[in-house]
């Protein structure tokens, strides 16, 4: 369990902006060139997809509940965030695994074992916001390019954390690539008038998997507690 639950969820939850895992070579070939747009412009779009920035900052605090198969297995998910805090619990044939982290520290408790959330981490997770799509800022790209994937045109921002693909038309993050793994974003659902990813097939540490969103709550039913 180590092998599929730590290093893919640590890509997952632990990366800004976060589900930026690598994937191997496209399906289809990509030919990238200058876009007009600017990463400014890129984003603003992607957050106004969304259902607007200022909805998404409005944000306190959120409930994900995920079923996330793996290797012929199932794993339900519940992930708690308030502000940067959050904790997930992973369950599996009646056992859970834990990730948690109080805004200082953290640690991950795989059946009793607990491993201290290295420190080398703690500096990005202090900046976790309880939506994810908050972590991208413009700041952070240089430029746009424009590729095709499969007939289609996304807009490309790249940097040292990855690749990540905007949906030309739509505006939505579509695919993310870095170092760790991959993502697609397959499908989005709708919560309070706001988009949030829905199916995700993700890609890392050669292990693929699919995360399907269950059930979304916002500004509702966490507290302080909840991270002790």
């Amino acid at each position: 369990m180590k092998k599929i639950i730590i290093p893919f969820f640590c890509a997952v939850l632990f990366s800004v902006p976060a589900a930026a895992q690598k994937k191997g070579a496209a399906s289809a070939k990509t030919e990238a060139v200058a876009s007009k747009l600017t990463p400014k412009e890129v984003i603003d779009n992607y957050f106004k997809a969304l259902g607007g920035k200022d909805k998404l900052e409005a944000i306190k605090s959120t409930i994900t509940d995920n079923t996330v198969s793996v290797q012929g297995m199932e794993i339900k998910m519940t992930t708690k965030k308030l502000g940067n805090k959050f904790k997930s619990v992973q369950s599996l044939m009646g056992k859970e695994m834990i990730q948690l982290f109080d805004g200082e520290k953290g640690y991950f408790d795989q059946m009793g074992t607990k491993i201290d959330i290295p420190a080398d981490k703690i500096a990005e997770l202090k900046k976790g916001k309880p939506v994810d799509a908050l972590a991208f800022d413009f700041a952070n790209f240089k430029e746009v390019s424009t590729e095709k994937l499969d007939g289609k045109d996304y807009n490309v921002l790249a940097s040292d954390k990855g690749k990540f693909y905007f949906d030309a038309g739509t505006g939505l993050l579509y695919k993310t690539a870095a170092p760790e793994g991959s993502a697609m974003m397959k499908s989005y659902m709708t919560v309070d008038g706001l988009q949030f990813p829905a199916d995700v097939e993700a890609e890392g540490g050669g292990q693929k998997m699919n995360i399907k969103t269950t059930k979304i709550v916002l500004n509702s039913g966490v507290t302080d507690a909840d991270f002790k």
